[in-house]
């Protein structure tokens, strides 16, 4: 033993059994001495620093690890040995023999003699130093996903089969109002109305039932009121923290679902009089025609045809012609029901389909379109003095076999309206009888 280690601190653990528990114990087990030279150290501890027991016994720590301005270990090996407190704490050194950083969990305890005074310390230390890069690793990790998550526009969220929020990310708790903490734990009805909440928690149920992946659009008020529009895609998780549970990722799509709205709007508009096209409007009308035909109602449609539109278009220009075609669309429009269907179906050609009205309605709602555009000339067109129209009236047959049928008949009583010297309405009834009046 080395004649300056303090004798009384120096265990002689003679038993080879006990020896053998010390080295297998799988921790670093040491004691020192006041001064804090080693007075035994187990086999952890030799291999460690490289050393045998002889090489080690009458050294301190700092002879084998570089701790360097590491003050707070020094104060707590002074507050072991003169204090007497025991200490447990995470410690790091640089180890000479292999020039490692490792860390560890030290517990540190007072050694003292029958009659209590402090004569060494004993140290066990549980090398943690694998487990501490793991845990850095994943904090590191979660620090990256928690800057991403919180910097995406997109939604990301987890709930529970319980209907509570597991996890939000700030985008998230944005379209409550919230911070992710006033969100976390709640109910999705604490959250939103609880109409919208029911319609979620139906596809959510469907989600955990079937465990299958589902994406989707979805609708949902902000907390300002704006009705946003995401794409939704939501997994199940087999489990989290003991209970199902399912991850949703929603990208905000209300700038592209306004611009497909649009498209579809200006797909069955007519560009110039924003009216239907005449695509849509047989579309429509073909909807509205089965609808009345089938709860036996009455369904009457106006075609309609200005006069010498042509005429117009060669002496005054196309852009005369434009101001002419938007001004009657304007006048249809105000002269209408909101249910009745107006649409551009040509060049100067119109139709106005009128649901639940009958044919001599139809007539004198006709009449009423001719007398407006006759009597007052369009009034953004200031070059053309006089504009007429002729419209043909019919309503819905028993022989009729589809919207077509209607449509043929109304564009015939067309026909006869210009053939009989145009600025009137012809209908079926009148059909037969000799033209009266017009200009």
């Amino acid at each position: 033993m080395d004649a300056h280690v303090n004798a009384t601190a120096f265990i002689p653990i003679q038993d080879a059994a006990f020896r053998f528990l010390l080295d297998e114990v799988g921790a670093f087990v040491y004691v020192t001495d006041r001064e804090g030279r080693y007075t035994y150290a187990n086999r952890l501890v030799l291999d460690l620093l490289g050393q045998p027991l002889a090489g080690v016994v009458g050294k301190r720590f700092t002879d084998f690890v570089d701790i360097g301005e590491d003050s707070e270990l020094r104060e707590t090996d002074r507050r072991v040995l003169e204090d007497g407190h025991t200490i447990a704490r995470e410690e790091s050194n640089l180890i000479h023999a292999t020039g490692e950083l490792r860390t560890y969990w030290s517990i540190k305890k007072p050694l003292r003699d029958a009659a209590g005074a402090i004569i060494g310390m004993i140290g066990i230390s549980h090398d943690i130093t694998d487990k501490k890069r793991l845990e850095d690793k994943v904090r590191m990790h979660k620090e990256l996903l928690d800057t991403v998550l919180g910097n995406v526009d997109a939604l990301v969220y987890m709930k529970g089969a319980d209907r509570r929020f597991l996890y939000v990310n700030p985008a998230t708790a944005r379209v409550f109002g919230k911070t992710p903490e006033q969100v976390i734990g709640r109910l999705d009805s604490e959250l939103m109305p609880q109409e919208a909440a029911d319609r979620f928690w139906d596809k959510d149920r469907r989600i955990f039932a079937s465990g299958q992946r589902h994406a989707g659009e979805e609708s949902l008020h902000d907390a300002d009121g704006v009705l946003r529009h995401y794409w939704s895609v939501m997994m199940p998780l087999a489990a989290y923290e003991g209970q199902p549970a399912l991850i949703g990722l929603s990208t905000d799509i209300t700038e592209l679902h306004a611009l497909k709205e649009e498209l579809r709007r200006q797909a069955k508009t007519d560009i110039l009089t924003g009216l239907d096209n005449r695509r849509s409007f047989f579309e429509r009308a073909e909807e509205e025609y089965s609808r009345c035909r089938r709860h036996g109602h009455a369904l009457s449609l106006v075609a309609i045809d200005i006069d010498h539109f042509k005429r117009i278009n060669d002496v005054f220009g196309h852009p005369v012609g434009d101001l002419v075609l938007q001004d009657f669309a304007g006048r249809c429009r105000a002269a209408l029901r909101e249910e009745d269907l107006c649409a551009r179906t040509g060049g100067e050609e119109f139709c106005v389909l009128l649901p639940e009205i009958g044919l001599d309605a139809a007539h004198q709602l006709a009449e009423r379109l001719r007398d407006i555009v006759a009597s007052d000339p369009a009034p953004a067109a200031q070059p053309v003095a006089r504009l007429t129209i002729s419209l043909g009236v019919a309503s819905l047959g028993e022989g009729d076999s589809g919207f077509g049928s209607l449509f043929s008949r109304a564009d015939r009583m067309l026909y006869l309206a210009k053939e009989r010297g145009r600025n009137r309405s012809v209908t079926e009834r009148e059909a037969q009888t000799p033209p009266t009046g017009g200009a």
